[in-house]
């Protein structure tokens, strides 16, 4: 048995591979202290093979290595060995990923998008469009425009809509008729079914602005009015 744990050792140090159980520093005839530069703590696939060969060669004659053993540990190998493989593809497919999807949100700024939100500024030829998603069928469903002070400018009746998204449009004008500048615009819905209050969300158009892209997470768009939206959020856009 020492013969062969002298031959394991030595094996090691070929590698360049210290025991982590031995602390002690190893003595030249001279006395002084010799101690590598450089230690490795891992094993690759090429030293496992040097080390599974060292083993075959040194093992007891009268008591072999047992076959099913030396299968196990090659098939231990090789597993780690594969899923260390696999991460490293992993990896490269999440980068490549993650850089078109950063791609794709960059893509938006400049562009005007279908959102959810409740503030909404008016279009340069006046007047605002939006929608309201619906999570069921609604008979009655209206949108309220208020100014920037709370102030009502104009309500509109919708009517009965299905469950989805119904869009609408406002012309600029309050209840009086008048014309209605500046903005921003906050838009409310009510929608009902029956005695009931049927869940609804208003979605407003609004330009991206920039795209802020974290060091980790996806990246946002920054919505004016609306502020920070996933991509994914988006409903529409042109």
């Amino acid at each position: 048995m020492a013969t062969t744990s002298s031959a394991f050792d030595t094996t090691l140090s070929q590698l360049g591979i210290t025991r982590a159980a031995s602390t002690a520093n190893t003595t030249t005839a001279s006395g002084a202290s010799a101690v590598s530069g450089k230690t490795k703590t891992t094993l690759d696939q090429s030293d496992f093979l040097t080390l599974l060969t060292t083993q075959l060669k040194n093992q007891d004659p009268f008591s072999p290595m047992d076959n099913t053993q030396m299968v196990a540990q090659m098939a231990q190998f090789s597993s780690v060995a594969g899923i260390s493989e696999m991460n490293k593809t992993l990896t490269g497919v999440a980068t490549k990923l993650g850089s078109t999807t950063a791609s794709d949100a960059m893509s938006y700024v400049g562009k005007t998008v279908l959102t959810e939100g409740s503030t909404a500024y008016p279009k340069s030829t006046g007047g605002l469009d939006g929608a309201i998603e619906l999570d069921d069928a609604a008979t009655q469903v209206s949108v309220t425009i208020t100014d920037a002070n709370g102030g009502m400018l104009r309500q509109l009746d919708l009517g009965a809509q299905k469950k989805g998204t119904t869009s609408f449009a406002w012309d600029g004008k309050d209840s009086s008729g008048n014309t209605v500048s500046g903005g921003p615009f906050t838009i409310t819905a009510l929608a009902t079914g029956g005695d009931k209050t049927v869940t609804s969300r208003t979605l407003v158009w609004a330009p991206v602005e920039s795209v802020s892209l974290p060091s980790s997470g996806a990246p946002k768009l920054k919505v004016v009015g609306v502020g920070d939206v996933d991509p994914s959020d988006v409903r529409s856009a042109t």
